[in-house]
């Protein structure tokens, strides 16, 4: 069965689901820049050549090895934008078709390379699709018992992971955060107003800091998913709209996504830096990072990429955070030998050639980088979802992401098989995707960071895999009923391809 996705889809960020609803889903897809110019060939002339985005990696975090590198960026012909000091990163922008050759062969650099193969800016005009939302009739209508929000009774996602009972003992604490790395967040909303952290937001989408009062927050052309995202994780209880599984913790925005819809590496980096610089105890991260899905290591550009941001989100982790990443929607076995990516580049304006990958070699970033806790996702029935990569090894733990009600219908006829969250404007509405898991996820490790608020990153991550509800492999797994195995599933109850250690157990976060 091919993965459930949108006609040109590159992003995890929600899927599109074949289903009729008198509630419908709220999507919030973003499509390839389909007119960004092509990289410049080599041998092109630099003053004729566009200008790209880079990230530089030293050997060393020196003073002595970084003003030299610096000095050699200049000396090539680039511009320092910002540099990443703690880590040893340097991002910079250049327009010398062979800028990255000559910086890697400067003393002190461990690895260059483009973090874009279209110009600055990207020039497509794209167009995250509108939202279908919630009516301010089906908002009025909705029926919620004694100590529920109004729309909580359409969240199925609650209950499967035990939240609604978590909160008869705690919401969780003011004094953690979970930062939302993704196209921004709306704070304004009123689900979120409560319990946003500012000092925490900023805007990444250049690679250096603009912390201008909501430079966080999406434009109105911008995608809706890093709110209804946030709004997952740690929507007030307040009695208004929907509930987050954490629901007393703060919640930030860093707004990684440019207007087209773009994760750059160099956005990314100044997300798990600003991250780990200020307080933040979680971070949710819903995405990958552009324009290759997969960055293979034989490649010094894609290299470098993946070296930038290991080093980046180590660093949020040596500082207290947990790193919390999708695992996927292409329904890829990220465990397998081999895997055709069709997607990348997505930023040149050109129809990519398929190539064929080893996962072992060619990372999703940040999903398969060493620490990250990776989120697969389940439909209403508690089968993984349909859209949802997996994968031995890989997959660390699995939450509720949704699924087309054909293929897992939700016990309650009134709720969708999707997921309900806040939209920009107060507004509600559906999606899916592994996007959806792992805010669910983050929520579970910010209720043990509540419960635990001295335990180190390592220590919340044991606990939410001890604590996770052991789940075994779904086998034969035919998820649309047509005789035919859509996707194998390896390894034991205690941890395997679908479901890692199992499905995130949110009260037991905060009993055990």
């Amino acid at each position: 069965m091919p993965p459930l996705r949108s006609r040109g889809s590159r992003r995890r960020l929600a899927i599109a689901v074949p289903v009729a609803l008198s509630l419908t889903a709220s999507l919030g897809f973003l499509t390839p820049a389909a007119s960004a110019a092509p990289r410049a060939a080599a041998g092109a002339q630099a003053t004729d050549a566009p200008v790209l985005s880079y990230v530089v990696n030293t050997r060393a975090t020196d003073h002595r090895t970084l003003a030299a590198v610096r000095r050699a960026i200049t000396a090539a012909g680039g511009t320092v934008v910002t540099s990443y000091d703690r880590i040893g990163v340097v991002v910079a922008h250049a327009s010398a078709p062979d800028f990255a050759a000559r910086i890697r062969a400067v003393p002190g650099v461990q690895s260059a390379g483009a973090t874009r193969t279209a110009p600055l800016p990207a020039q497509s005009a794209d167009d995250p699709g509108t939202p279908q939302v919630l009516s301010a009739a089906q908002v009025a209508k909705a029926q919620a018992a004694d100590g529920q929000d109004p729309l909580e009774p359409l969240q199925w996602d609650l209950p499967a992971i035990k939240a609604d009972k978590a909160h008869e003992k705690t919401l969780g604490s003011a004094k953690v955060t979970v930062a939302v790395i993704d196209t921004g967040v709306d704070d304004t909303h009123p689900d979120i107003a409560p319990n946003f952290d500012r000092a925490a937001s900023v805007n990444c989408v250049s690679g250096k800091p603009d912390t201008t009062d909501g430079a966080w927050r999406p434009g109105a052309a911008e995608s809706p998913h890093g709110t209804h995202v946030a709004g997952e994780i740690a929507a007030a209880k307040n009695g208004v709209g929907v509930t987050g599984v954490a629901p007393g913790v703060k919640v930030a925005g860093i707004k990684v996504a440019n207007p087209d819809g773009f994760f750059y590496t160099e956005a990314v980096v100044c997300g798990f830096v600003w991250a780990a610089e200020h307080g933040v105890d979680v971070t949710n991260n819903s995405y990958y990072t552009d324009p290759w899905y997969f960055n293979c290591a034989d490649d010094p550009d894609q290299k470098a990429l993946v070296d930038a941001v290991t080093r980046a989100s180590r660093y949020a982790e040596r500082k207290g955070a947990v790193n919390v990443a999708a695992a996927g929607n292409e329904s890829y076995d990220l465990a397998a030998d081999s895997i055709t990516d069709p997607v990348s580049p997505n930023d040149s304006g050109s129809t990519p050639a398929p190539r064929t990958i080893d996962p072992r070699r060619c990372f999703d970033i940040p999903t398969q980088l060493p620490g990250v806790v990776t989120v697969a996702a389940t439909g209403a029935k508690g089968v993984k979802s349909s859209f949802s990569n997996y994968g031995l090894g890989v997959i660390d733990i699995a939450a509720p992401g949704g699924d087309s009600t054909a293929y897992q219908a939700p016990q309650a006829p009134a709720t969708s098989g999707l997921i309900l969250g806040p939209l920009p404007g107060g507004r509600w509405g559906y999606m899916a995707g592994t996007s959806m898991a792992t805010p669910h996820v983050a929520g579970v490790a910010a209720l043990i960071k509540s419960a635990h608020p001295h335990a180190s990153a390592a220590l919340v991550k044991a606990l939410l895999y001890a604590e996770a509800d052991r789940t075994p492999c779904t086998d034969p797994y035919d998820i649309d009923h047509d005789g035919k195995v859509d996707a194998v599933c390896e390894g034991t109850k205690n941890r395997n391809g679908f479901y890692g250690r199992g499905v995130a157990d949110a009260l037991d976060a905060v009993t055990r």
